[in-house]
């Protein structure tokens, strides 16, 4: 790659690329197949958004981050407080050989919370963080969080967590909110679902994937309920690998994943496609392809993968209403999960003990742990649409040099049945 656009400048580096290529085929000798994709001369897309995040002045930024912070020390025993706005403006443009000039104008937003309380005598500390998400928006998705008259409730909920109780270990249903559960189908059904990974062209950053090889699990395997539904996109509003083109020229679009509990199809790139389609039935991409910036090499990197509502219009209170004995978590924590994303354990921020359908008392030092097609497929019940969130991470990274990227997965409330709950203390 090169930021030189001189004729002398552009034909060394196009000789480098052939002698790489030269040498490669001299190790590993194969011959790419690059799925056809129509071609479009003049092609424009913008991040829908009604405000630009950099024509809002730092003065007016710094101003609201400094009322919450206010308003969360107002809450006893809350010590610190900090708060922030990440924004993101690319301007990108992908001209190809083909013949397509696709320019973009990608935004990101990220405004993030983290409140500490600590007990009187010193002796404890507990946090409340993750409290909003970042989204593919403008500004107006700051405005509309409210993040000033939501400070005391969530410093109030790291102020409950001093003296909430320990969770007991064993089996217990779990409700999991959106704002927790966007991570675990990030670890143990975005990532899996990678093409490279699952054939072990990915492996040495984050490992590989247990949903191989594809002509034993394409249409095969049952990764949950027949009403569990995935699918991958580049079309979401508000994704942050939402997109109107991937950095290979193909056109955004949705596709399943997951279809009435059963997996069937992955990720994949141009030169992808043509691995599966054998086994899928399609000879395209997917749009998957995207490079972090003009000397990253575009490969596989993960769109939205989101989960469907249910059909039902089942409200949060009625999936509680649901569980005898359970927990309900919210917000993102900590993770760990093996080479091949199929052994997990996840924790949360705010940990809510059920009993007999309604919240009882929260909850501390909670992680619940399995493995991922039997955690899937103990999927009891899901929210409808009222229910459905969009998290996100800012921060994806893969491959070596490490390129990161920023992507977004959808889910309603869920509930799961007898989950192997662990204490984290």
């Amino acid at each position: 790659a090169t930021q030189i656009f001189t004729r002398d400048a552009v034909a060394n580096i196009a000789r480098e690329a052939v002698a790489i290529a030269r040498a490669n085929n001299d190790v590993a000798p194969s011959t790419t197949v690059l799925a056809p994709v129509d071609i479009f001369p003049d092609a424009d897309w913008v991040t829908p958004h009604s405000i630009d995040p950099f024509t809002i002045p730092i003065e007016d930024k710094a101003a609201l981050l400094l009322r919450v912070n206010e308003e969360a020390l107002r809450v006893n025993n809350i010590r610190f407080s900090s708060s922030g706005i990440l924004s993101v403006k690319e301007e990108r443009l992908l001209a190809t050989t083909e013949g397509s000039v696709v320019r973009q104008t990608l935004m990101r937003i990220n405004p993030s919370i983290n409140i500490t309380a600590i007990s009187p005598d010193g002796s404890d500390f507990q946090s409340r963080s993750a409290v909003v998400e970042p989204a593919g928006r403008g500004y107006e998705y700051v405005m509309g969080l409210e993040l000033a008259a939501n400070a005391q409730g969530w410093a109030e909920e790291a102020a409950m967590k001093l003296d909430a109780p320990g969770v007991e270990p064993g089996k217990w249903d779990l409700v999991l909110h959106p704002s927790n559960l966007w991570l675990t189908i990030h670890e143990n059904i975005g990532h899996p679902t990678e093409l490279d990974r699952a054939l072990g062209f990915e492996a040495n950053y984050a490992g590989t994937s247990f949903i191989y090889p594809p002509e034993d699990v394409i249409g095969k395997l049952k990764m949950g309920p027949e009403f569990l539904q995935f699918e991958g996109n580049r079309t979401e509003f508000g994704g942050c690998a939402t997109t109107g083109w991937d950095d290979e020229g193909v056109p955004a679009e949705a596709w399943p994943i997951i279809k009435d509990g059963i997996f069937v199809d992955y990720q994949t790139t141009r030169e992808q496609a043509a691995w599966i389609s054998q086994h899928t039935g399609i000879d395209r991409s997917h749009g998957c392809s995207y490079g972090q910036n003009w000397e990253s090499m575009p490969f596989q990197r993960m769109p939205n993968v989101s989960m469907l509502p249910g059909e039902e219009s089942l409200s949060e209170d009625d999936v509680i209403a649901a569980t005898e004995r359970g927990i309900l978590v919210e917000g993102r924590g900590s993770y760990s999960i093996d080479q091949q994303r199929y052994n997990i354990q996840f924790g949360g921020q705010v940990f809510w003990e059920i009993r007999n359908g309604r919240k009882y008392q929260m909850l501390r030092d909670v992680a619940y742990v399995g493995r991922t097609p039997e955690f899937w497929n103990s999927l009891d019940v899901i929210g409808g649409a009222q229910t459905y969130f969009l998290g996100a991470s800012f921060g994806d990274a893969k491959g070596q040099p490490i390129q990161v990227n920023a992507v977004s997965h959808g889910c309603p409330i869920s509930l799961f049945r007898d989950i192997d709950i662990i204490n984290t203390a």
